[in-house]
């Protein structure tokens, strides 16, 4: 009887050995994330292209009919895009580490009519078309036909899932189509394209083709501003993205604060958003080519940038007593009006920080924490609003790439907020305590932007191009700043 015991128990064992196994084996082949590569054949982006004989508009083109609009986007984060030389810096950094082949995941977005036509294949400005250059242009948002969205690996939005599909084949040529969201009318396009209403140019649905960036393979989302948005009391209410970014600040803070939409006469195609550090360099970059016209219109870009940033979140200074002493300080941080996450983006480079000085009655500093450096290095003591990334080997990473999942996630989302206490005694025989609390944001961390800056591809010369002998220290905006004064005991 033992005997059969000992063999039925070798036996079990060795079953359950057997199915680990496989279940090992089938748990690593396989994924939860299935790509349809008939379907997404510029895989890991995902435009679909629906090729014919109709060919991209230059902006300039457009131009011609559209004068207003087309002023509006020249300067416009969008019209940078993929000139932008942050970018181009990060593109050559990627490219020499997985290869073109991945990285055309970030070109689909920067440069979509420059991937889809093969025009565009690796970082680089040289021997590009104005179309490729030219970024998220007019032709590319006005040729987007539908949005795949339900069809993506993780069945949301994400790395460019829309089809674009500048014109269509007829017997006397090639037909130009722009769509767009208002009704069109007899005459509309005069003769140069055709126009089609579509209802997706309204809502977020449309910019989350390429404001949701997830890892190439694990398909994690590294950037998830639309789903930010979309847990949101802004999507409760029907604000969409272009309600708050393509009109000016004044109005962006009504859509806020109401939460009605704008009248359709306010709408612009300014894009404007916090990336002001590229308007700057746009701006240098006009002025070094002669066009004080264009340098004065990525100034004004600038200016709503940091005006809109200024606008978007409040502080609250609270003490904290025990046993009728003060013993902490609440800093509380929060997200008035925007609609989605602050920081939002690539929010493992972003940084938000507190920057907290704390007086006694005589002047003298009895707590110091987030300041930063001469040379723009931030202190370590800062306490930041932002993500830290990890790779699959569970170490820290900012390298998009290489980031599956983030170890520390701390943005603020809308309408939300975040507190953050700090230790404080007040010395003795002081009465009163004055604390000073600032919200500051930059682009990224002064190591980084350096990093990236100098990894720019041949073809562009910061000096030549942008005035640059050498990375600056990145400026810094003060989003919002509060002082309180406070008792020293209870």
């Amino acid at each position: 009887m033992a005997k059969k015991l000992k063999i039925v128990s070798l036996v079990t064992s060795a079953l359950v050995t057997i199915c680990a196994v496989a279940v090992a084996a089938t748990t690593s082949a396989t994924s939860p994330f299935k790509v349809d590569r008939e379907l997404f054949k510029l895989y890991p982006s995902l435009i679909v292209y629906e090729k014919t004989k109709a060919g991209f508009t230059e902006p300039e083109t457009c131009a011609g009919c559209h004068e207003d609009k087309y002023k509006e986007w020249n300067g416009s984060l969008h019209s940078m895009a993929f000139v932008d030389p942050v970018y181009q810096g990060e593109l050559n950094k990627a490219v020499k580490a997985v290869g073109h082949d991945i990285s055309r995941q970030c070109e689909g977005c920067h440069s979509a009519a420059g991937v889809v036509t093969g025009e565009v294949k690796g970082p680089g400005l040289s021997g590009l078309s104005a179309v490729a250059k030219a970024g998220v242009s007019c032709d590319i948002c006005h040729s987007i036909s539908s949005l795949n969205h339900d069809k993506t690996p993780t069945k949301e939005p994400e790395n460019g899932s829309f089809v674009i599909k500048p014109g269509e084949d007829a017997r006397e040529g090639a037909v130009l189509i722009k769509r767009g969201p208002i009704k069109p009318q007899d005459g509309c396009g005069e003769g140069f394209h055709e126009c089609r209403q579509t209802e997706f140019h309204v809502k977020a649905d449309l910019c989350a083709s390429c404001h949701q960036v997830y890892h190439y393979e694990k398909h994690f989302p590294i950037e998830a501003t639309y789903n930010e948005w979309k847990h949101s009391p802004y999507a409760q209410k029907d604000i969409h993205c272009q309600d708050c970014h393509m009109v000016a600040t004044e109005t962006f803070v009504k859509a806020a604060d109401t939460m009605q939409k704008p009248e359709r006469k306010d709408y612009r195609h300014y894009f404007n958003g916090a990336n002001y550090l590229l308007y700057y360099l746009g701006s240098q970059s006009a002025l070094k080519a002669g066009d004080k016209q264009q340098s004065e219109r990525l100034t004004a870009q600038y200016d709503m940038a940091v005006k809109r940033l200024q606008k978007a979140a409040e502080l609250e200074i609270e003490p904290v007593y025990r046993k009728g002493a003060l013993a902490e300080v609440r800093v509380r941080v929060k997200n008035m009006r925007a609609g989605h996450n602050l920081p939002t983006s690539l929010t493992n480079i972003r940084q938000m920080w507190l920057e907290v000085i704390a007086r006694d009655d005589k002047g003298e500093v009895v707590l110091s924490t987030g300041a930063v450096g001469a040379d723009g290095s931030l202190a370590e003591d800062a306490r930041l609003f932002n993500s830290d990334g990890m790779g699959t080997d569970m170490h820290f990473s900012v390298d998009p790439w290489i980031i599956t999942a983030f170890s520390r996630h701390e943005t603020i989302p809308p309408k939300g907020y975040r507190d953050v206490y700090y230790g404080i005694t007040a010395p003795k025989g002081s009465s009163r305590i004055t604390i000073e609390a600032r919200l500051r944001y930059r682009q990224a961390d002064q190591k980084i932007a350096e990093a990236l800056l100098k990894a720019v591809p041949k073809d562009i010369d910061l000096a030549r191009d942008y005035g640059l002998a050498k990375v600056p220290v990145l400026p810094v905006v003060d989003m919002v700043s509060l002082k309180r004064e406070v008792p020293a005991t209870k």
